[in-house]
């Protein structure tokens, strides 16, 4: 049986709660702007499907918003609990960021209240899409502010420590640290570009199971659109995180790729194995690409591992949860290129409807979106170990030694369980028992379908 081990089990348990809420945070900073997007073409336009879009969005949004703020808060309990060496010095130097993320959830909510309850409210339409933008500045800024805490534990600084004591505090020093920039432009963009594949997704099963109505490819067409402008975003942010990590956390970087020796001209690593040797076996060598990702010249320079001492370099499993978030986000990319060339082809020619496997693929692109996140959350936690402050505290420092762990993993594990299968029936049945045909019906929209 294994020996219990609390900084073990925090780490689990720490996993597990961040796995989980990352699928509700990653949504509620998306879609906001989604449904900002939605309404603001229905009202220019003087289209009501995409007005109806943005009503529909807002009420399953209210929803996981609800579930986000219950594992957020067991975020905030755990970090506590869990970490209470951690948070001893993070809670002094970094306490402005956690203090603005609470205070601008406060402001999204009270204005996602306001706005979902104003529908038809105002005689001026601009007026109710005027009260989204204080949601999705509220909804950004809270991923903003609680991303400074993850950058500060890559890159701290803004403090000093005297034996066990942390003097000269400066704030503002500890928030804007190099890691800031795009460790928050990063997961904003990434959040906006998987909100969108997910709201694509469900609108290519609609069409897959058989519905035609106009409403279906409005709202497949937005998202794609979408999705193609924040993957696009996304992967131009990635070039430039992957060049502060060559600078300020070349072992990550060299960890994610397998590099081992420092060299000029390194070739970037996708897939493979690796023998006793570290030898690497079967992976795809792309000549260059690391030197140019990590410089912006073929000829640079990549620090590799072997320059690292052992017990300070990442686990080496990391490379797999980059590439697979490298993967998904080029593949999002080459689908949403794809379904805008056949769409365009589609409407030169009536009566000609979209491949099924191309729908099929974007079904499955709001899914792998979603792992796409989980794997760049794993890659950027498990790729500054052993650090759970890098170059202050080490994970095992910060951890309790708190001999009920285990079971606060048991029922904080059960309470997931609870509020995933929960968020998915309410939804399921939020929407079938008022489909968009009937809600068009009941509104007197006019239009039709296609076909």
């Amino acid at each position: 049986m294994l020996a219990y081990d609390p900084a073990l089990y925090s780490r689990i348990l720490t996993g597990v709660t961040l796995g989980f809420h990352i699928i509700f945070a990653t949504i509620g900073v998306g879609i906001p702007v989604m449904i900002a997007i939605a309404e603001f073409l229905g009202i220019k336009r003087k289209d009501p499907y995409y007005t109806l879009l943005a009503r529909r969005w807002t009420r399953g949004f209210v929803i996981t918003v609800a579930v986000g703020v219950v594992t957020g808060t067991s975020i905030g309990l755990q970090l506590n609990l869990l970490w209470p060496s951690f948070m001893q010095i993070a809670g002094q130097a970094i306490a402005l960021p956690l203090f603005m993320e609470t205070f601008a959830f406060f402001f999204e909510a009270i204005f996602l209240g306001i706005y979902l309850y104003t529908w038809d409210r105002f005689k001026n339409p601009w007026i109710h899409f005027s009260l989204s933008i204080p949601v999705v500045i509220g909804s950004t800024a809270s991923a903003f502010f609680i991303t400074i805490v993850n950058a500060f534990m890559n890159a701290p600084q803004g403090f000093k420590i005297l034996g066990n004591t942390i003097t000269e505090i400066d704030p503002l020093v500890a928030m804007f640290n190099p890691a800031t920039p795009t460790k928050t432009a990063h997961v904003i963009a990434s959040a906006y570009m998987t909100s969108a594949f997910v709201l694509a997704a469900i609108a290519a099963a609609a069409l897959l199971a058989g519905k035609r109505h106009i409403y279906y490819h409005k709202a497949l067409k937005l998202t794609m659109i979408c999705g193609l402008v924040f993957s696009l975003s996304t992967a131009v942010i990635g070039d430039l995180s992957g060049k502060y990590l060559a600078k300020y956390q070349p072992e990550k970087l060299a960890a994610a790729e397998w590099h081992f020796e420092t060299t000029d001209n390194a070739p970037l690593i996708f897939g493979g194995i690796l023998d006793e040797n570290n030898e690497i076996r079967y992976g795809l060598k792309l000549p260059y690409a690391l030197s140019i990702l990590a410089t912006g010249s073929p000829n640079g320079v990549v620090k590799g591992l072997n320059e690292v001492p052992p017990d300070l370099r990442p686990p080496l499993i990391v490379h797999y949860f980059f590439d697979i978030m490298v993967a998904i986000g080029s593949l999002t990319i080459l689908l949403a290129v794809v379904y805008l060339l056949l769409n365009r082809k589609s409407r030169r020619a009536p009566g000609r409807e979209l491949p099924r496997w191309l729908l099929r693929c974007i079904v499955w692109s709001g899914p792998l979106s979603i792992i796409a996140i989980e794997c760049g959350w794993l890659y950027a936690e498990l790729g500054r170990q052993p650090w759970i402050l890098r170059g202050y505290m080490r994970t095992v420092q910060g951890a309790t030694t708190s001999a009920h762990v285990d079971w606060m993993l048991i029922l904080f594990s059960l309470l997931y369980m609870v509020l995933g299968f929960s968020v998915v029936k309410i939804l399921r049945g939020m929407f079938r028992s008022n489909t968009p045909e009937q809600e068009i019906e009941q509104r007197g929209i006019e239009g039709g379908r296609i076909g």
